[in-house]
């Protein structure tokens, strides 16, 4: 495949040294099978997805075939109320890795968990508990809501630096007590070797915390592993996962740049050339390190990503997998096309589902923007847009039946959340800017990168009528996480009123952007 010239996805920039590999002494980096005396340990931590009123999910890793083991109670100090779950058997088929289901909690409520591992040979033999908690989301529309969003972590080069406190930006979101996080995809970079140093473009050093996995592009299952062990090797992340649930959705990195289904690789860094080889490794340990359900009991569903997680009256979010069900990248002129960015039983779905929806706000979780060009190469795209500012072509046909159907079907308090271009920026969607008018106005926002190369703004697409109310990039290519602070997103419902505020943020607390949203009037 045809490479596009340096950008955000492909660059490294700054000479990298061979300096000896740092490590973390919180976590050992040791196989499993290297350190079985005494009793089994999650010390890799412990986090909680897809939280609903009354369900969750809890994860963990052991270092050993353990049978996992999860207590509840409404008590930090479990002295009253304590429940246990019994999981499933964790062992090397999963990676030692394991999700207990939770079911029958109470709404709106803090939920302190605790997760043991016991020796399947001797029951009694069980590991120090690791803790966390979660809170429920509410059954009550007063009840407002938080949320935080951000994609792109460990890419670039920029790994976990022990000089700055790893990814400290992870503490100050824990710090705002959200309900969960929405991690908008690249939440890891198989494709992304970190080395032990690079240099920025001030001349400084950027020290690297490494492994064997991640020294090299991810082709085997267990080096796409690695990658999310990699992750798990920072204090703040740890720290973050068990205090606040994660909304997983993947995008190209946890896989390869710009991949698509059916491709043959021509990187001579790789020995496996087909992609769905890759892919279904890649889905493997994604759902072996992220707590994510199958979103139905139809086998046809298991292993799907696309599905929506509801967050009480006042929230669904819509998770769309923009990766696994599109056509190949092309220049995106076509007047017929069917399968799109989505695919069509993906469409199909979300238009279903969107119409079922009874909450008042219903975001459209994307792993890539829908107005922002981004190139593949010299002629061919990687998102929706294509660069022609007339009627829709190419996938931008199955966005402009999808933007339709929510008109027509009066489906309000839409809005779309993204990630991906490595900056921050708000666009609303109006129809009488647009080509394609047969749409209601909207709202899109991007955010991030969470721990990676920051990158400059890219250009519109005039197709929807995008108008820029604000972005925050800077004007070279790859600036570490020291040289262009980490972006996020953060989204606050009002109980109350029903109102709803965007504000995208940047690493050290500042606000960059604000904007209020009214029920009903979404784009207004």
């Amino acid at each position: 495949m045809t490479q596009p010239s340096p950008d955000r996805r492909s660059l490294v920039r700054g000479s990298l040294a061979a300096t000896a590999a740092l490590t973390l002494p919180a976590v050992p980096l040791a196989a499993p099978a290297l350190a079985l005396s005494g009793r089994p340990s999650a010390r890799w931590g412990v986090q909680s997805g897809e939280v609903t009123a009354h369900s969750a999910l809890v994860w963990t890793r052991s270092d050993r075939p353990a049978r996992m083991l999860v207590e509840t109670s409404p008590s930090e100090t479990f002295r009253f109320g304590t429940r246990r779950w019994y999981g499933p058997l964790l062992g090397p088929a999963t990676d030692h890795t394991g999700v207990t289901a939770l079911h029958g909690l109470p709404p709106g409520t803090r939920i302190h968990y605790r997760v043991l591992l016991a020796d399947p040979a001797d029951p009694r033999r069980t590991s120090e508990p690791v803790a966390g908690s979660f809170r429920t989301a509410p059954a009550l529309r007063r009840t407002g809501v938080r949320f935080l969003w951000s994609g792109d972590l460990a890419g670039q080069g920029w790994g976990i630096n022990p000089d700055r406190g790893g990814h400290r930006v992870f503490d100050e979101m824990r710090a705002l007590d959200p309900d969960f996080f929405l991690f908008s995809g690249d939440t890891v970079y198989a494709d992304g070797p970190i080395q032990p140093t690079a240099v920025q473009r001030d001349g400084r050093v950027w020290r690297n915390l490494t492994t064997p996995e991640k020294s090299k592009v991810a082709e085997t299952l267990d080096e796409f592993r690695g990658n999310f062990r990699y992750n798990l090797l920072d204090e703040p992340y740890r720290r973050f996962q068990a205090q606040v649930p994660v909304i997983a959705q993947w995008d190209d990195h946890e896989v390869r740049n710009n991949w698509y289904p059916g491709q043959l690789l021509d990187d001579p860094r790789y020995t496996v050339k087909d992609v769905d080889v890759l892919a279904a490794r890649a889905r493997q340990a994604f759902g072996e390190y992220f707590p994510v359900a199958a979103p139905a009991p139809s086998p046809r569903a298991q292993g799907r990503m696309y599905r929506v997680v509801r967050h009480g009256p006042l929230l669904d979010v819509f998770v769309l997998d923009m990766r696994t069900h599109r056509n190949p990248n092309s220049p995106g002129r076509q007047d017929n096309d069917p399968v799109g960015i989505l695919g069509a039983g993906q469409l199909a779905w979300l238009k279903r589902e969107l119409s079922r929806s009874r909450a008042v706000w219903k975001v459209i979780a994307a792993d890539m923007p829908l107005g922002i060009v981004v190139p593949d190469g010299a002629a061919n795209f990687e998102a929706v847009a294509q660069g022609d500012p007339g009627a829709p072509l190419g996938r931008e046909l199955q966005i402009a039946e999808l933007l339709r159907h929510i008109k027509h079907e009066r489906i309000t308090g839409t809005l779309w959340l993204t990630a991906d271009v490595h900056y921050s920026a708000a666009q609303r969607y109006a129809p009488e800017r647009a080509a394609f008018g047969d749409f209601a106005p909207f709202w899109e926002f991007v955010s991030g990168p969470i721990g990676a190369g920051a990158f400059p703004a890219g250009r519109l697409d005039r197709t929807f009528g995008p108008e820029q109310a604000y972005v925050h990039a800077p004007a070279v290519p790859n600036l570490s996480p020291d040289e262009a602070p980490p972006h996020y997103g953060e989204v606050v419902i009002d109980g109350d009123c029903g109102e709803l505020t965007v504000r995208l943020r940047q690493e050290g607390g500042a606000v960059l952007f604000s904007q209020v949203l009214t029920p009903g009037r979404v784009g207004q």
